[in-house]
């Protein structure tokens, strides 16, 4: 899970010990204290500046310091009392130039006059239209702190796709025209450089693994599979093209790619199943028939997550019951395998889907919280579809049946209860993929995400 490098800035005049006419100190210490730990408590990394801030100069040294710190993930900014706008805005509009997460934090309390130090900063900033959020609640508030934790977690996430690099291998799989990609737009919007390769380096590189790197990778997937690995061309072959993308993903310095997968390598060398299964187990962003909006959903989910993520078909809807099955073709983390069916191996299975063959991987996933959701784009404009979700189980008496409802029983499956409104969902949604991950915090911190990018954000 990650831990966002923040800045915690006190602001206010009222500051170095001076006492309000009844006596009490302006700034409240405690209050300082129990807020900054409520924010380690909820996973930041806290970077304090030592100097509450109140004159231009002040802001302009605070400021000045944090804009040089290149791993800063953003700054949340205290009310610790009023204070004159005019001496800080300057100074955090030039930081704001960084693109970096800006928090303005109240806590609430009349003593100190908090709230009025907090909403004349706010309102300073929505006058020169300096993107940030506000946040009034206390430390022992848990919504509260959620909200400044979302926000801080999604400008790391901005942060990191920062001069990223998505790879491709190959071209447009199976004609999805809602998987494409501009690459200028991505450019201009995440900063993320997407760059590409014939899938022929990827053939020459499986077949030149070594007997000894085939043998220390099958003692390494072992223990993620209830069964021994099948021996055999079909299974060496699924391995060496995992391992090939592991080797040209360094070589190449990519980040995170996207596959076609089919037509072409499916039919040449291997399907991707069981290499694309391991490659998401191994916590790197990925998705087949190069869809760039999956992959970047799946990057954002794995890196925002401490699970692994899946993506696959919205195989079937019940209206009726609210239940979604996600069936991907083959491909999934072994390590998101529940009690019922833990995972093992199968064939790909779809000959028309890549002649070749190739392992894949069965399994019903665990039962747990998270979201499912999707980027997209309408009339070329990006836009993110998000809804809460519990993952389950059938029982063990009904398990075979509802696998077998599908014709694909081996596949691995995801049984899904979502919580928004049906309609809604289907009218909305952008593609026959679905992006699921593990944890309620991914609702608001997608949402977050969103925010701070300026998408469009279809929260149900």
């Amino acid at each position: 899970m990650i831990r966002p490098e923040i800045a915690f800035i006190v602001y206010g005049v009222h500051k170095d010990g001076l006492r309000d006419p009844m006596g009490t100190p302006f700034i409240d210490e405690q209050v300082l204290n129990s807020s900054k730990q409520a924010l380690v408590d909820a996973g930041l990394q806290l970077v304090e500046h030592e100097l509450i801030i109140a004159s231009k100069q002040e802001a302009k040294a605070c400021f000045a310091k944090f804009k040089k710190m290149d791993d800063l993930d953003g700054i949340v900014l205290f009310s610790g009392t009023w204070v004159w706008a005019s001496h800080i805005i300057a100074a955090l509009r030039d930081f704001s130039l960084t693109g970096k997460g800006i928090v303005v934090w109240t806590h609430p309390g009349s003593q100190g006059w908090r709230p009025v130090g907090g909403l004349v900063l706010h309102g300073a900033l929505k006058e020169v239209n300096i993107p940030h959020r506000f946040v009034y609640g206390s430390a022992e508030d848990s919504q509260a702190i959620e909200r400044i934790v979302s926000y801080c977690r999604a400008s790391h996430i901005k942060n990191s796709l920062n001069m990223s690099t998505l790879g491709v291998f190959g071209g447009r799989g199976m004609g999805q025209t809602c998987g494409v990609a501009d690459p200028s737009q991505w450019m201009k919007m995440f900063g993320i450089d997407i760059d590409s390769r014939d899938t022929t380096a990827l053939l020459e590189t499986a077949r030149t693994v070594t007997r000894e790197e085939l043998l220390k990778a099958r003692e390494q997937i072992q223990p993620y599979f209830s069964e021994p690995i099948p021996e055999g061309e079909t299974a060496d072959r699924s391995i060496r093209l995992y391992l090939a993308i592991k080797k040209i993903l360094a070589q190449e310095a990519w980040d995170f790619y996207t596959i076609q997968s089919f037509p072409g390598l499916a039919d040449d060398y291997s399907a991707t199943c069981f290499a694309q299964s391991m490659i998401l187990n191994d916590g790197i962003a990925t998705s087949t028939l190069s869809d760039f909006n999956t992959c970047l959903t799946v990057k954002l989910l794995t890196d925002l997550s401490s699970e692994r993520v899946y993506y696959g078909d919205l195989q079937h809807i019940d209206k009726s019951t609210q239940e979604i099955k996600i069936i991907g073709d083959g491909a999934c983390p072994p390590s998101l395998a529940g009690d019922l069916v833990p995972a093992r191996f199968a064939e790909h299975g779809i000959p028309t889907e890549g002649e070749a063959g190739g392992l894949s991987v069965e399994l019903v996933c665990k039962p747990g919280e998270g979201i499912l959701a999707r980027l997209g784009r309408t009339n070329g404009e990006f836009e993110m579809v998000l809804a809460r979700c519990s993952v389950f189980e059938p029982t063990a008496e009904q398990l075979e049946a509802r696998r077998n409802e599908c014709g694909i029983p081996f596949w691995p499956h995801a049984f899904v209860t979502v919580h928004a409104d049906i309609e809604r969902l289907l009218e909305v949604w952008n593609n026959e993929y679905a992006v699921l991950g593990y944890g309620a915090h991914l609702y608001e911190d997608i949402k977050a995400f969103c925010e701070l990018m300026n998408i469009r954000v279809i929260a149900l």
